[in-house]
């Protein structure tokens, strides 16, 4: 028990509870009985001064029965708690007492409780009223006693009175002594000990019940959860994250988990489709020179056959798109071992209208069959781009096949449109590679944004540290941070393999005057960007100085069912299909690794229920 964080955060709190409480009732409890003592010492000597002022008149007539009945009287009274009254000569003798027994006894003048007035042999004519007091126990020890001391001055009405003779140079006649006891004092403070005891054992159980309430609620829960979390993991339970929402470290960690969780969920997928992707690699390799050998034999009758339908147009016609179709399937089977080994494209100037309308007379029927209008607008002064002319007919056609199956067998409306755009470099060039200033490779390929991958740097802020995923295109900034932040807050940014540092103090970003990054791009210059969390500044020279480029424009939309949002940063990606069973998840990669071998980009908007639209942007000139 004594293992778990919670019994040992509530152990501490208890003791540190303890000491801290009672140090307080111990500092308190000593002021409580001193302010208590300080109460019956100036009672008493209130007391003291009126039993003076009592006895004043008749010590002045020398009326000494009439003293004796006095101090009798008052010693008698206030319930026993008087114990003795005494006034002693100069000379320390007990001329008068509560006690018979007393009156004529002397004290030792060198006593401690005689030594102040009396020091070297010299009283002192005045004696501090703090001074005037003395506790003591009595002689059985059972009560403790509280002595007062009033010195009796001579006043004028005393040396010039008739009766007596005292010289006016004698300042000290005698001394008051009254003596009181301490029971009701004593037991108010031991009232007040036990209360703050009985206090402190309270506040102290009240405390520790109260932190172990909380540390119960919010640690000991959410470590529980998240003990269970690692040993589901362990099992290989990945798709049961941690219900804990809350705002602090615990519910960061707790979403740091689930995240971490989510990732490994994908990565053991795509492990497991990397080896289906193997498997399958495999067995392309294998069957690729069976399936080219039907595919050459169909290819070689269907070519003889069209040399003979020379008289037969329709025929004719037939025949081209079975001799032109043969020829792309062989293409295809090439273009997926090609994406399993990530081969280039053949490039060469290609007329991207001619490959449109090839696409749209192979799928045709298709089209015919579900009941589906086809809108077009293309432009046919579109220019030639440079690119694969059968990669970029499959790209279309896996495009427009997906189009008809959203749109199913109710029919809709696809819609094709090209144009010719300029667009700065800005916000939509793609950094593809990055390094440190010692050559490490920057690119994140497992943490991807829109599907493309990410600059991956290592960030610290004070004693934050995490890292930190650029977006990959240039002057876009759909950065992911996996380390808090505040607004306007620096960054220091360093090479996730080696550590070195990527600032550069010297230069400052023009927006807000905070150091900048700078990354290497292989011949391509520098990437600089402002190391100020939200400040979207960033600078490629290289890539401004080329100015506008010109792009080829494509756009294919449909009116089908359309893809969820939580789907759309995914479908790209190998083996994932919104089609379930009846499909591979190739067709939108290999569309993805095409275009991206283009240099190319591709985007996807979509609503449930209204349709989806594919956006294309092949280069006019590539940029080297």
């Amino acid at each position: 028990m004594l293992q778990k964080i919670g019994i040992k955060l509530i152990v501490a709190v208890a003791l540190t509870a303890l000491v801290t409480i009672g140090v307080f009732s111990y500092f308190q409890t000593r002021n409580q009985k001193e302010a208590m003592i300080e109460i019956v010492k100036h009672n008493g000597t209130q007391l003291s001064e009126i039993i003076k002022m009592s006895l004043h008149d008749d010590m002045l007539l020398n009326q000494r029965k009439h003293i004796y009945k006095l101090i009798n009287r008052i010693g008698n009274a206030g319930e026993g708690c008087i114990k003795k009254i005494r006034i002693f000569n100069k000379a320390g003798e007990v001329i008068y007492s509560s006690d018979s027994v007393d009156i004529g006894t002397k004290v030792d003048l060198k006593d401690e409780n005689c030594y102040l007035c009396h020091a070297a042999n010299k009283p002192l004519e005045k004696v501090p009223a703090s001074d005037r007091t003395r506790i003591f126990k009595s002689e059985s020890g059972s009560e403790r006693l509280l002595g007062i001391i009033n010195p009796i001055y001579n006043e004028p009405s005393c040396y010039n009175s008739a009766c007596h003779t005292h010289p006016k140079s004698k300042k000290v006649l005698g001394v008051l002594d009254v003596t009181f006891c301490l029971k009701l004092a004593d037991q108010a403070i031991q009232k007040n000990q036990f209360t703050n005891l009985v206090l402190a054992i309270v506040s102290i159980l009240a405390f520790s019940l109260l932190i172990g309430l909380f540390v119960k609620k919010w640690i000991d829960k959410p470590v529980k959860k998240l003990v269970e979390a690692t040993n589901r993991v362990a099992i290989g339970e990945l798709n049961q994250p941690i219900d804990y929402e809350s705002k602090d470290e615990l519910g960061i960690l707790a979403r740091s988990f689930n995240n971490m969780m989510k990732k490994l969920a994908e990565m053991r997928v795509q492990l497991f489709q990397s080896d289906k992707m193997a498997s399958l690699g495999r067995l392309a390799a294998g069957v690729a020179h069976e399936i080219n050998n039907p595919l050459t034999g169909v290819l070689t009758y269907s070519s003889f056959l069209l040399k003979r339908a020379k008289d037969n147009p329709e025929l004719q016609k037939d025949l081209e798109v079975i001799v032109r179709e043969t020829k792309r399937s062989r293409e295809i089977v090439k273009g997926l071992l090609d994406f399993a080994r990530q081969s280039t494209p053949k490039k060469n100037k290609i007329d991207i209208t001619e490959v449109i309308q090839n696409s749209l007379s192979v799928i045709s029927n298709q089209l015919k069959i579900h009941k589906i209008k086809l809108e077009k607008e293309i432009d046919a002064d579109l220019p030639q781009i440079t690119g694969d002319a059968n990669q970029i007919q499959q790209v279309l056609l896996n495009l427009i096949v997906n189009a008809i199956d959203a749109m199913g067998d109710n029919g809709g409306t696809l819609k094709i449109k090209s144009e010719k755009i300029s667009l700065i470099p800005y916000g939509v060039k793609q950094i593809k590679r990055a390094t440190c200033p010692k050559g490490h490779n920057l690119m994140d390929d497992e943490h991807k944004i829109d599907g493309m991958p990410s600059i991956k740097l290592l960030a610290k802020s004070g004693k934050n540290e995490g890292f930190v995923h650029l977006d990959p295109i240039y002057g876009r900034h759909q950065h992911h941070y996996g380390i808090q932040l505040k607004e306007n807050e620096i960054l220091k940014l360093y090479c996730p393999v080696c550590g070195v540092s990527l600032i550069d103090e010297e230069e400052k970003g023009p927006h807000c005057g905070a150091p900048v990054y700078k990354i290497l791009i292989p011949n391509q210059g520098t990437l600089v960007g402002c190391t100020k969390y939200q400040c979207s500044w960033q600078k490629w020279d290289y890539i401004d100085s080329k100015g506008q480029q010109d792009y080829v424009k494509i756009q294919i939309s449909d009116t089908g069912h359309g893809i969820k949002e939580e789907y759309l940063n995914k479908i790209f990606e190998p083996f994932f299909s919104t089609k379930g069973q009846k499909g591979t998840g190739l067709g939108l990669a290999i569309v993805w690794g095409i275009i991206d071998n283009h240099n190319g980009k591709i985007s996807v908007e979509s609503k449930v229920g209204k349709g989806t639209t594919f956006t294309i942007q092949l280069p006019v000139n590539e940029l080297t």
